[in-house]
């Protein structure tokens, strides 16, 4: 049987969703000396859409059809597209900038980039008929987004004010039994 082991630091970030994934499912080696790292018996996979895509295969929520694939793939990438966009605001909050200094690269920055992520992800929540992101029913890319929301609420608790579609998301996923119950319990980290 195979035996796995996620390596990550001691907050949510990246490998959240592959936290998740093992909750749901119920269910030290470095290979390019960063983490998230998921040993699999004796092979260590780096990076955490590496990862969460693996698992998601494994487990059948990669999606069901190559073009739903296709698609968790392409709200993935838009999601680090957000990160690199945001970047320059997460660098002064986590640096403890001023107030004032925090505020103007938050509306430099995080805004614009947020409601553009907010936009191109509402279009895929409104065609989908399943209320998650395709068809098919819950990926693991629903599981990622529904955590960074939640990280992007605890910035801005307006932030998702007038996307009553990504709400519906997060509360979609959250809901989730296992998802629920894991929350509980996991040790509580800023992001």
């Amino acid at each position: 049987m195979v035996q796995y082991k996620l390596y990550y630091f001691n907050f949510r970030g990246y490998a959240e969703p592959a936290r998740l994934f093992f909750n749901f499912i119920h269910f030290l080696e470095m290979p390019f000396e960063k983490m998230p790292v998921l040993k699999i018996d004796d092979f260590a996979l780096p990076q955490s859409h590496a990862i969460n895509r693996y698992l998601a295969r494994q487990f059948g929520y990669a999606g069901k059809t190559p073009l739903e694939e296709a698609t968790v793939d392409a709200l993935a990438d838009l999601m680090k597209d957000f990160f690199q966009e945001a970047g320059p605001f997460y660098m002064v909050q986590r640096d403890k900038m001023a107030p004032e200094e925090l505020e103007q690269k938050k509306k430099e920055f995080f805004d614009p980039a947020a409601e553009k992520l907010f936009k191109y992800f509402e279009k895929y929540l409104k065609q989908s008929k399943s209320g998650f992101f395709v068809d098919s029913g819950v990926t693991w890319i629903d599981l990622f987004v529904a955590d960074q929301l939640i990280t992007i609420e605890s910035i801005d608790a307006k932030s998702l004010d007038g996307h009553p579609e990504m709400l519906k998301l997060r509360d979609q996923v959250l809901a989730i039994p296992e998802i629920k119950e894991w929350i509980a319990k996991r040790p509580q980290t800023p992001f």
